[in-house]
Formats: C-alpha cells, structure tokens, sequence
C-alpha cells in the first residue's frame, strides 16, 4: 500500500468516524456550539451526515474532488464552533491546551484534505 493511498484511508476513516460520533455523542457538538446559532442539535446531525459522506466519497476516484471541496467548506464551517470552545473552555471543562490547540490544527487538516482530494 503506498503512502498516499494510506493517507487516503486514514483521512477518511478519520472523518467517518468524527461523523458518526456526531450520532453516538451529540452532546459533545452540543457544548461547543456558539449560541446565536440555531438549532443546534439539527446542525450537530447535519455535519455529522456531511462528514460521513465526504469521508466515504475520499475513496472514490469520481467524487475525491468533490468531497474534498465540501469538507474544506466543512471546516471553515465549524471553525466558530472551535473558537467558541476556545473562548468558553473554562466553562465547558475543557482544558485550555486542548481549546487553543485544537485551533491551529485545522491548517493541516485542510492541507491533508486538499491533498488527498487533489491526487488523482
């Protein structure tokens, strides 16, 4: 298996499973959801069905490019939810290191999405 495909697998995996923890433990979307958002458990499920599906079409050569645009809108998407965590973290439970740490990962995040996507 060769790096690249290994990468693939990974990221999606990755994906699939943060999707479908959006079913199995809402509550940890929940906590982090800014409030002037609306409905947030609907929000919560949505992006957890748009993180499977981009997750599953990574994998497939046809619908890689796609997906891999609709993820990095994903990511822009959620990043408030994670400033909002960031900026409450004391309140949620949340250790700071974790809140400010998880701000700066989503760069590489996006990077591997976009690569993975782009590979043909």
């Amino acid at each position: 298996m060769t790096i690249r495909l290994l990468s693939r697998y990974a990221l999606a995996l990755l994906f699939v499973l943060a999707g479908i923890w959006h079913f199995v433990h809402p509550a940890t979307y929940l906590t982090i959801m800014p409030p002037q958002l609306p409905q947030p458990l609907a929000l919560v499920y949505i992006s957890g069905v748009f993180e499977i599906l981009g997750g599953l079409c990574l994998l497939l050569r046809r619908t890689r490019h796609f997906a891999g645009w609709g993820l990095l809108a994903l990511l822009v998407a959620v990043f408030p939810a994670n400033v909002y965590m960031a900026l409450v973290h004391e309140q949620l439970g949340i250790p700071g290191w974790v809140a400010w740490g998880r701000l700066p990962l989503q760069l590489p995040l996006l990077w591997w999405v976009w690569r993975v996507s782009h590979q043909l």
